[in-house]
């Protein structure tokens, strides 16, 4: 039952199209498990992490890696998120975990740990890198994204970059399963409507390609169908042997 209490969503504003439609529900909507702990999420992501191709996935494509970090807090598995800086050019106020561009010669996994420690000052030797969820792209950006996915270890400190971070915030798994919390949209008419993934908050929106990467990451957690990335974005990426 919705809690009328509630008031989601935060500031952000969403840029819907004029054609959109709703969408089907949450993969998980039968599935939601009473209780979710980092090991029992761990044991279904693919411990592999995907090397980028030799050639670029894409023309344009721009390397580029996010750390999904998760810790066990009392409503059980969490994940670690950032709000961007209003202040920012682009994609200014969403929601995203850390992470961005790779420098040449990086690795996804190095690459996701500097950027973590460049915006929220978090300790390399505080996380134990597990592996990874399929690589996808995004639409705008045109960024080929590898969601490394690890474990913090202990209770870090963390410190926001003012310049690019404007919170940092944890999630509980089980939150994001909730009913009222998850909803998608398809975007454009048929036969090119693509689907659009919401989890509305409290106080925040998380939306495009982060909550993407929680639909996958939730859906294998619950034993759910997983939606080829394929099916989302619209070009068609190589399988890596990163994921399932």
């Amino acid at each position: 039952m919705v809690d009328l209490a509630r008031r989601p969503g935060g500031a952000q504003i969403i840029p819907r199209p004029a054609a959109w439609t709703h969408g089907p529900p949450a993969p998980w909507a039968t599935r939601v498990p009473r209780h979710l702990s980092v090991d029992d999420v761990l044991a279904t992501v693919s411990p592999q992490v995907p090397a980028l191709p030799d050639e670029p996935a894409f023309p344009g494509a721009r390397p580029s890696a996010v750390l999904i970090a998760l810790s066990d807090g009392p409503a059980g598995a969490e994940v670690l998120l950032t709000r961007r800086s209003w202040e920012l050019r682009n994609h200014r106020g969403e929601v995203s975990f850390p992470g961005g561009r790779m420098d040449p010669g990086e690795t996804p996994v190095a690459a996701a740990l500097r950027e973590a420690h460049e915006e929220i000052s978090l300790d390399p030797a505080a996380v134990e890198v597990h592996g990874a969820l399929e690589p996808l792209a995004t639409v705008v950006s045109r960024s080929y994204i590898v969601p490394v996915v690890a474990r913090l270890r202990g209770n870090p400190t963390l410190r926001a970059a003012a310049a690019e971070v404007g919170r940092i915030f944890r999630v509980p798994l089980l939150e994001l399963l909730r009913d009222d919390t998850y909803r998608e949209e398809l975007w454009g008419t048929a036969p090119l409507a693509r689907p659009i993934h919401f989890f509305e908050l409290d106080d925040e929106t998380i939306w495009g390609a982060t909550a993407r990467m929680l639909v996958e990451l939730l859906s294998h957690a619950t034993g759910s169908p997983v939606t080829p990335i394929a099916g989302w974005e619209p070009i068609e990426l190589p399988h890596l042997g990163g994921g399932e």
